[in-house]
């Protein structure tokens, strides 16, 4: 079908061929393109060096992130308004990477997400996303953003905690032990960035409210240092060498190199290396990277579609994803995925195409080079507030208390199974299990719908005068193996004294495995008792699964008819 094509194609640099081969790209478009590619890049600096920060390494890999990756998946992809870099959603997983197997390990699992990412494109799994509920990514969105908020709250209120335990009940004890200690200046710090951020937006100005909250909160935090507060910023946490071996503070205003990533440090501060043991060490985390770079990258996906009109190529969005992962970790970047909020800044902006991305990854790579000395004064308050933020909009809050108020049961019970297991356990163990939930209730549910009637009685419908100990019974809905054993029980039940039993079955849309069994079972024990059965108006599919299985009829047991006209014939003249 034309409208579901994008779901199906798959084409390299399918976005920019599309917004910039097939559609003509005039000087209009470009400068369009060049003032959003400025304004996005801009809002992305500090969200970048957070989000690098909250995953568990230095600021500049963030920044590296969304150059080289952000960059590469605007070539390669099949998004054409899509802004990607590091997300927030990320940070869950890449944080306990970081810590267990240091910068090195994250660029090693990084590079194996994006070989996954490939393969996923050339099997056009891209379709899939669409197999995901809505109260399953809800789920799973709220509870990250439960975890990095709490992850937030140790710069947020100054805490002197060196290292987080891994599971999250130990991190919120840990917190609770050093609340009464907290430091009133950096909580000052956050609690005004905050609050800029908070109110900003009711001024319906074009500047992003994060923006003039880290300046306002970065000048405080430079006044109370100032005076003595000795509040941490990102030049006071964060070093790098110069090529003369001395030491610099913040973030290196160098290029990207490119380094092997089995050759970058690993917890201990050695090289990695590379080892089959360490890969099978990190696949897991890997494929968790891997499919949740999927989800995040076509879940924007979809939402610029509906802000647009346009529509993307999943399996071409998917292999420019895997190809920026693939790439980026040779020069430091962590992953990359495409990230909703900067995208829906950059169509909001006047984006025309895949050209703005690759315009904000410039502006992001000028202010590395060029801005370096000045992001070092960058609070780290600030930055845990600024994160604050972020996981307040990625949680869908207003959303998720609809979907709580309004939707079934097992909606709500899928939703807070994932945002529970995200918090708890793990993001893909919640994920897993809430498709499996959800795909159970479901199956429940449409077994609850099929139902079987006895419609001997219904002049409408059966109009001829049966022989006596015959019955018919209409069947509506799948037979599909949880609910064919039910139905097909309750008919070998009735078998047991009826002369003759007439099945109309127009309203079966599916037969599977399950219900071919229960029916073979239903005609085992008609044989037994004596009774005839006759089916009548078999749909396709159904028709299809009997011929393939090799059910025909048998005299004095079964019989088939096109219609149940026909059925009734055969058993009022005594041809049944």
């Amino acid at each position: 079908m034309p409208h579901r094509a994008h779901l199906f194609s798959l084409r390299t640099a399918h976005a920019l061929r599309e917004a910039c081969v097939t559609e003509s790209y005039s000087a209009t478009r470009f400068t369009r393109d060049l003032m959003a590619g400025i304004t996005v890049g801009i809002i992305a600096i500090p969200l970048a060096m957070a989000l690098a920060i909250a995953s568990g390494v230095a600021p500049q890999y963030g920044l590296y992130t969304a150059i080289i990756g952000g960059f590469l998946i605007a070539l390669f992809g099949g998004s054409r308004y899509s802004i990607s870099g590091p997300t927030a959603a990320f940070v869950v997983i890449l944080y306990p990477v970081a810590q267990n197997f240091g910068l090195g390990g994250l660029l090693l699992a990084t590079l194996l997400s994006g070989v996954m990412l490939v393969i996923m494109a050339i099997m056009r799994l891209g379709r899939f996303i669409e197999y995901i509920p809505e109260s399953v990514t809800l789920g799973f969105t709220g509870g990250i953003a439960v975890v990095i908020a709490t992850l937030q709250v140790k710069d947020f209120f100054g805490l002197p905690i060196a290292d987080m335990p891994e599971h999250y009940w130990d991190k919120l004890a840990l917190l609770a032990q050093h609340m009464p200690i907290l430091d009133g200046m950096s909580t000052l710090v956050a609690v005004v960035t905050l609050l800029i951020m908070v109110a900003w937006p009711r001024l319906k100005t074009p500047v992003p409210p994060h923006l003039p909250a880290v300046i306002v909160g970065s000048l405080l935090a430079l006044w109370l240092n100032a005076q003595g507060a000795g509040i941490d910023t990102i030049g006071s946490r964060f070093s790098y060498l110069l090529p003369d071996g001395s030491t610099g503070a913040g973030i290196p205003p160098f290029l990207p190199e490119f380094v092997w990533p089995w050759q970058r440090p690993g917890a201990d501060g050695v090289a990695v290396g590379f080892s089959w043991s360490l890969l099978q060490e990190l696949i897991p985390a890997a494929f968790a990277i891997a499919m949740l770079g999927a989800i995040e990258s076509l879940l924007c996906a979809v939402v610029l579609d509906g802000m647009t009109g346009k529509r993307h190529s999943a399996n071409s969005e998917l292999m420019g994803q895997g190809i920026g992962n693939i790439v980026v970790p040779f020069f430091g970047g962590i992953t990359a995925t495409a990230a909703i909020a900067r995208s829906a800044a950059n169509y909001r902006a006047g984006a025309e195409s895949p050209v703005a991305a690759m315009i904000h990854a410039l502006v992001v790579l000028l202010a590395l080079v060029s801005l370096a000395g000045i992001l070092a004064y960058l609070p780290m308050p600030a930055m845990a507030a600024l994160l604050v933020m972020v996981a307040w909009n990625m949680s869908e809050a207003p959303k998720a208390v609809h979907l709580l108020k309004t939707a079934p049961r097992s909606d709500i019970l899928v939703f807070l199974t994932c945002f529970g297991l995200t918090v708890a356990l793990d993001m893909v163990i919640a994920i897993t299990t809430g498709v499996l939930l959800a795909a159970v209730l479901f199956m429940r549910e449409m077994a609850q719908m099929t139902r079987v009637t006895d419609i001997t009685g219904n002049k409408r419908i059966v109009q001829a005068e049966l022989p006596e100990g015959w019955q018919v019974f209409k069947i509506n809905g799948p037979l599909f193996f949880a609910a064919a054993d039910r139905v097909f029980g309750e008919l070998a039940g009735l078998s047991r004294q009826a002369r003759g039993l007439v099945l109309y079955m127009d309203g079966v849309t599916i037969l599977d495995a399950g219900g071919l069994s229960a029916l073979n079972k239903l005609i085992s024990s008609c044989r037994q008792t004596g009774t005839e059965l006759v089916i009548a108006d078999l749909q396709f599919q159904p028709l299809k699964t009997l011929a393939r299985a090799g059910v025909v009829p048998e005299p004095g047991v079964s019989r088939f008819y096109p219609t149940l006209d026909a059925a009734l014939e055969a058993v009022t003249s005594g041809e049944a």
